[in-house]
């Protein structure tokens, strides 16, 4: 049991309301129909500030099963609205641009209007994560309970997969290192590392079809008490992930950090999740280093946390540097949250880390962590930057912005399921423009300029004061 004193009963109805629109902002006979709501699972909540004062892991993990199970009837849904057609047509292309579509240009041309191939490519590589929920063992009385369901050469067959093209070569645990947090009176459940992804590689023949030896990493987003308790955890901290250079202006939240630094599973002889991607993926990129090759991380929400953080770790440690010849580091984040600060966002940028973000305008998660200190509160007007900027939470990369909601099952708003669903239906996609949601920009800029002309009256009325004392 997971016992926190005083801490006021979570109301999920409540929770929702004060980041979701009103009823009347949702057009009829728009978005798209989905079943009845399941009950909300910490995947959902991952990063509420209300937690209720006792909460069973057994009947967690039992609403958790049952909302899982939901996963792959989401992705199934409407199925037979949904064009396959651009399928063929978008096959001899992505052997020529494939650069492009992992974002060698910044997907300039490509994301308004969203391009068939790319948004082919982004329903690929958001299987590869589902494939994780998919898999993820949440019947507490199995063997395999928090793991991984089967073994890694039948995963990907068992989840449906199995024409995909690729092979696992590793498994992914991982667990927060988050025992110094709370009172030794708290049980939070064992420190033993959880399956959290997986590395597959391309075979030979759809290497020839996507133009490059494919590696991908996918992340699943928050399942146990552990990793939802780290969410919590949202100052920012040093990154520090190269030895040699620690750049201290480059910082990150502490929990996404604990999750992947933590060396809690060494007691079991695993190292900590960034050991064990590292030497994977180092171990891969060697092996493939005279074929034209790509890395795409790939996760859903504390996943897509943990994919930006492995892209800029590849990155920092020139990982994918052999020979002059520099591997595309690619990530397809999925309703993901914010990772760092700008100093974080801008080191990405100079390494060359791509980040596609695909978000749903009225998912709380991705307004998170830096509600308020974020990348549009940095600057003041355009010129002046605010003495907390070092603080500001910034989101990296282009943004494809999704617009969908339903009253009767708000949860649907961060649900994996439903993104690629509405991905797989282009009659009923809307690709969210900036200027449709640019209400809270403008509203600063109004402020900022009231401000503005304040202070350009105060500065004339001191001007004018010193002026009249001076005669």
């Amino acid at each position: 049991m997971l016992r926190l004193p005083n801490i006021p009963n979570l109301n999920f109805p409540t929770f929702y309301e004060e980041f979701l629109p009103k009823p009347c902002m949702v057009k009829p006979n728009e978005g798209i129909s989905i079943a009845p709501a399941p009950p909300l699972t910490l995947q959902q909540l991952c990063l509420s500030p209300k937690l209720s004062p006792v909460i069973s892991t057994k009947e967690i993990s039992k609403n958790i099963a049952h909302s899982a199970t939901t996963s792959t009837d989401n992705i199934a849904m409407d199925r037979h609205c949904c064009s396959n057609s651009s399928s063929s047509s978008n096959t001899g292309r992505l052997s020529s641009m494939w650069r492009e579509v992992q974002g060698s240009k910044n997907w300039e041309n490509l994301v308004d209007p969203l391009d068939s191939l790319l948004r082919s490519e982004i329903i690929r590589y958001g299987e590869f994560v589902a494939a994780c929920y998919d898999a993820f063992d949440l019947d507490p009385n199995s063997k395999r309970y928090l793991n991984c369901k089967y073994g890694k050469r039948r995963m990907l067959s068992e989840v449906g997969l199995g024409e995909s093209g690729y092979q696992v070569t590793k498994y992914i645990y991982a667990t927060p290192d988050i025992i110094n947090v709370f009172p030794n009176n708290i049980s939070i459940g064992s420190s033993c590392g959880k399956w959290i992804g997986y590395i597959a590689v391309s075979n030979d023949e759809e290497t020839k079809r996507l133009g490059r030896r494919d590696v991908v990493v996918t992340f699943r987003g928050t399942v146990t008490i552990p990793e939802w308790i780290a969410n919590l955890m949202s100052s920012l901290t040093p990154a520090s992930l190269d030895p040699h250079n620690p750049r201290p202006q480059v910082k990150v939240e502490a929990g996404f950090l604990s999750l992947y630094t933590s060396n809690e599973d060494k007691k079991f002889g695993l190292g900590s999740c960034r050991e064990q991607l590292l030497s994977e993926i180092g171990r891969v990129v060697n092996k493939y280093k005279g074929e034209d090759m790509s890395i795409t991380l790939a996760g859903h929400s504390m996943g897509s946390a943990l994919a930006i953080l492995l892209a800029y770790d590849i990155a920092e440690l020139g990982l994918n540097t052999h020979d002059d010849h520099t591997v595309p580091v690619t990530v397809f984040s999925f309703g993901g949250p914010r990772v760092g600060n700008s100093g974080f966002k801008e080191r990405c940028e100079e390494l060359g880390v791509k980040v596609l973000r695909i978000t749903n305008v009225n998912d709380p998660i991705t307004k998170l962590p830096g509600v308020f200190l974020n990348e549009n509160f940095r600057v003041l007007g355009g010129k002046y930057e605010v003495p907390w900027s070092c603080s500001c939470y910034a989101h990296v990369g282009v943004e494809i912005l999704l617009d969908f909601f339903k009253m009767h099952n708000p949860s649907c708003v961060h649900d994996l399921g439903t993104y690629l669903s509405l991905l797989k239906c282009p009659k009923r996609l809307h690709v969210q423009k900036e200027e449709d949601i640019d209400f809270i920009n403008k509203a600063k800029e109004f402020v900022i300029s009231g401000l503005n002309l304040q202070w350009k009256n105060a500065a004339m009325n001191m001007v004018n004061m010193v002026q009249s004392q001076r005669t």
